[in-house]
């Protein structure tokens, strides 16, 4: 009702009906008594507070399944990167090599004394037939983590936000006051809690499942970057001492002339 201005809501008068604040979400009439309405309202909260760590559980897992397939797809990019490096240090290989077949041609070039020389240390070495090549393996750490993430891929997908189904519907509000929330052998009797406990559980022992294969990718990535250093270093070495040779076998081929 509207009062009037002047009107103090908080004085006494017999003509107004008194107010009583109800509960929220709950009947005066449902045949509760105080006590009854206020164990039903904790429940009900308790089993809302159950499925938002249920809700958060899966959004967890997601975000490790997409860590876990973002950390593969690095793995394979750096096998990619190794592979090129191992062409790039057999290329290395052959230039060397044709390097010391045209610095036999430049001695014998120069003077009859070098085409004797070249003579009794005979004829070049002839190449083999190229192998065929074999494909850039990484490290055994990094290919197990590999090997063991894609056991989990599928999962992945079930995980995606726009593939997700959390299965969380049996939750809720709708436990009866009548279910004892008592516990026993550690869950509470109350068998939607008891549900939600379990998919919990559940849930958290695939998260350590997930964080351990996580930090298994870790480490054999690492090593395998690790290694990648050391070619990196070899190769440099190996292109100074080209360039270095290859400036000499131009100095001498100027000198020809």
């Amino acid at each position: 009702m509207a009062y009037p201005k002047s009107h103090n809501p908080f004085a006494d008068d017999d003509d107004e009906e008194d107010f009583k604040p109800k509960s929220r979400g709950f009947d005066d009439n449902d045949g509760l008594t105080d006590s009854e309405r206020r164990q039903r309202y904790l429940q009900q909260e308790v089993m809302r507070t159950a499925q938002s760590a249920v809700d958060s559980s899966y959004r967890s897992l997601g975000l490790i399944y997409e860590s876990e397939k973002m950390g593969v797809e690095t793995a394979e990019e750096l096998k990619r990167q190794g592979e090129v490096l191992r062409r790039t240090d057999k290329m290395l290989d052959n230039m060397d090599q044709d390097l010391k077949t045209s610095q036999q041609h430049i001695t014998s070039i120069k003077s009859v004394w070098g085409g004797i020389v070249n003579y009794f240390k005979g004829k070049p070495e002839t190449k083999p037939p190229p192998e065929q090549a074999k494909s850039y393996q990484a490290n055994d750490r990094l290919q197990s983590a590999m090997s063991n993430s894609r056991e989990h891929e599928d999962k992945y997908q079930a995980s995606h936000p726009n593939l997700r189904r959390l299965e969380t519907g049996g939750f809720g509000a709708s436990a009866s006051i009548d279910d004892s929330s008592s516990r026993q052998n550690g869950y509470p009797q109350n068998r939607h809690l008891r549900e939600a406990h379990n998919t919990l559980d559940k849930n958290l022992d695939e998260m350590s499942d997930g964080l351990r294969r996580l930090k298994n990718l870790g480490i054999g990535l690492q090593s395998e970057i690790e290694d990648q250093d050391d070619s990196i270093d070899s190769l440099l070495n190996k292109v100074d001492k080209m360039d270095l040779k290859i400036h000499n076998t131009n100095q001498q081929i100027k000198n020809l002339k």
